[in-house]
């Protein structure tokens, strides 16, 4: 299996150059605060962010990136690493006599599953399922894990800016600063340097540099300027311009690295990774024949379907995976989501959990179930589920407990529910963090029948809300024995 790599940073972009080059990587937003990251670090240098350099600027904001996420991963495998109680697995194609027991998995991209029947979760109420149980920590030993990975995963954090006449630009974000900007460049020459900083999670080593490409800008006219302020790129892009989009037409000659000017230079990663010891074509992922997804049409009406935002990407673990019950299930590593729970601070009875509406776009969209999504390369069950609730309902892992899961094996692909309670005297403030969810809620726990449930949530509920309330239950037991 190749090592997995972990972009922080939402630059579609970046990633693209990465996916083009073999590497499809796990997205992980970092939000540094780039201002107050530039002058900590002045600070800490005895001098002002003026008086920086633009190496050592980008440098600097692409640590931060890194480093946050690093931090962000650790806090996953922390509260993973922390799991207590039990793992119950769940074997229903067994109940049912569909168990094929070959343990094959054929997978499809996104674009390739036609019917919103066809991954509609199996309803298995009026089943009685057969179950194992075993400790949580039982299952973790051994098994793969960021935890137990010996090398990798990587983290990539980038930053870029461009230098021209001594000044150092960012992202101008408004129309009259780009204006200002392009108005100064045209004819001119300018200098695009591009900060990494890469991470070994396992053992913790960092490496950095920087690349730096020198650009001839053609001498553009005034009409030019405003017919591309009107196409919106310049304004979230450093330095006002692109390489890669409608701003190449007008730079005339590159001298450097060009992949630095689209804000991962492939070279220098490269450089940076054989000084962690790992090989760049460890890192490949990708095939050639793999293809973004199109577009879907409705088997039924011939409509096109509602398709994911263009910002969301492929990354590691997605794709559809046809299972032994009839059914395609999306996750190549089988999928989590973390069922959180808010406990009464008298009585310690649970009596909320975190709710997500899911988008119109996704499986079943419009109804309710809890946050969670395909594992990734690398990461244990629980692990996928703390990171995809974070990212999709700002479930802060540093905040809770898990207390148990439930796994639902059809063989080839497994669903595990994440049980997991507030840490006491912590407070979890979910929200919608991306475009997979409506909306998400603390819910009371007598009202989650009302909503309209995901098929699976539905059929599952009345044993998870038993669950939640013994496993409440036994901490209340447990804190009144001390």
């Amino acid at each position: 299996m190749s090592i997995p790599l972990i972009l922080a940073s939402q630059s579609r972009p970046r990633r693209d150059v990465l996916f083009s080059a073999g590497i499809c990587p796990t997205i992980r937003v970092s939000h540094v605060d780039e201002p107050a990251a530039l002058e900590r670090e002045a600070a800490s240098l005895g001098t002002t962010v003026d008086n920086l350099t633009v190496e050592q600027r980008v440098m600097i904001l692409a640590t931060a990136k890194a480093e946050a996420v690093h931090q962000a991963y650790r806090n996953i495998a922390d509260a993973a690493s922390h799991a207590s109680g039990e793992r119950i697995v769940g074997f229903p194609l067994k109940a049912t006599g569909q168990a094929s027991g070959s343990g094959e998995r054929v997978t499809l991209r996104a674009d390739e599953v036609q019917s919103a029947d066809s991954v509609k979760t199996r309803d298995f109420s009026g089943v009685t399922v057969p179950t194992v149980t075993e400790p949580i920590a039982d299952f973790l030993d051994g098994r793969p894990s960021l935890t137990r990975s010996k090398v990798g995963p990587l983290i990539l954090g980038c930053d870029s800016m461009f230098l021209m006449d001594g000044e150092c630009y960012g992202k101008p974000h408004s129309e009259e600063v780009a204006r200002e900007r392009l108005r100064a460049m045209r004819g001119s020459t300018g200098e695009l340097w591009t900060g990494h900083c890469l991470i070994d999670f396992a053992s913790g080593r960092m490496v950095r540099g920087a690349s730096k490409a020198t650009l001839h800008f053609c001498d553009y006219s005034d009409r030019d300027i405003e017919r591309y302020i009107v196409t919106g790129e310049p304004l979230e892009v450093a330095g006002s311009f692109t390489l890669e989009g409608f701003g190449g037409a007008f730079i005339d000659s590159i001298e450097g690295d060009p992949h630095g000017i689209i804000g991962l230079s492939l070279p220098l990663a490269r450089r940076l990774a054989a000084q962690l010891g790992v090989e760049w074509t460890d890192l490949w992922n990708v095939k050639r024949s793999d293809l973004a997804p199109t577009v879907e049409y409705d088997s039924k009406t011939g409509a096109e379907k509602p398709l994911p935002p263009k910002e969301n990407v492929h990354q590691p673990g997605d794709g559809w995976v046809v299972c032994d019950c009839g059914r395609k299930h999306w996750g190549t590593n089988g999928a989590s989501g973390v069922l959180l729970a808010r406990r009464d601070e008298t009585t310690g009875e649970a009596t909320h959990v975190v709710m997500q509406h899911r988008a119109a776009w996704s499986a079943e969209g419009g109804t309710w179930g809890i946050p969670g999504g395909a594992t990734a390369d690398g990461e244990s069950p629980i692990e996928g589920a703390l990171r995809e609730s974070y990212e999709e309902a700002n479930i802060t892992p540093e905040d809770i407990d898990v207390v148990g899961s439930y796994c639902e094996d059809h063989g080839p692909w497994a669903y595990t529910t994440v049980f997991a309670f507030e840490k006491p005297g912590h407070r979890v403030e979910p929200k919608a963090n991306d475009d997979e969810s409506m909306e998400i809620e603390w819910v009371p726990i007598d009202e989650v029948p009302n909503r309209k449930l995901l098929t699976a949530m539905r059929t599952d509920w009345p044993n998870f809300a038993k669950r939640l309330r013994d496993l409440a239950d036994v901490r209340n037991n447990g804190r009144n024995e001390r």
